[in-house]
């Protein structure tokens, strides 16, 4: 193989890769519905996942539900959002061990990395994922 055309497939190898980095990032603005057969896609897909278990009959999970909006249109590009309903997601509730709502699951790169349980501040929140992003991020 000539020098040219070994520099011209290491040329289509990087080009590929940082596509497929684009097409992994591509992170909504706001909070995408998380099912069963959807679930192990999205996190493996996307680098920084953050997935909210509630319930609609949740209290808490109701007055965390605006905080989880907002914060996906600010991190938008950096994190998908996602929301799993853990009463028609049961198999994933159970699998993760979620026996109280509202939980926040934290995934880097398909794997689970931090959890967070409860009706939490948005500066809380705000402050584990800039966490992340620092420790994760490159």
């Amino acid at each position: 193989m000539s020098r040219d055309s070994e520099i011209e497939e290491i040329k289509k190898r990087k080009l590929k890769e940082l596509m497929n980095k684009i097409k992994r990032e591509k992170v909504s603005d706001k909070p995408v519905d998380i099912q069963t057969s959807t679930f192990t896609d999205i996190i493996r897909s996307n680098k920084f996942v953050l997935i909210d278990c509630w319930a609609p009959w949740c209290g808490p999970c109701k007055l965390l539900s605006p905080i989880i909006d907002e914060l996906a249109r600010k991190y938008s590009g950096k994190f998908l959002f996602a929301k799993l309903n853990v009463d028609e997601n049961v198999g994933i509730a159970s699998r993760f061990g979620i026996n109280a709502i509202p939980t926040l699951l934290f995934f880097v790169d398909g794997e689970l990395v931090h959890r967070e349980v409860g009706a939490l501040s948005k500066e809380h929140i705000e402050y584990i994922l800039q966490r992340l992003l620092q420790r994760y991020e490159g």
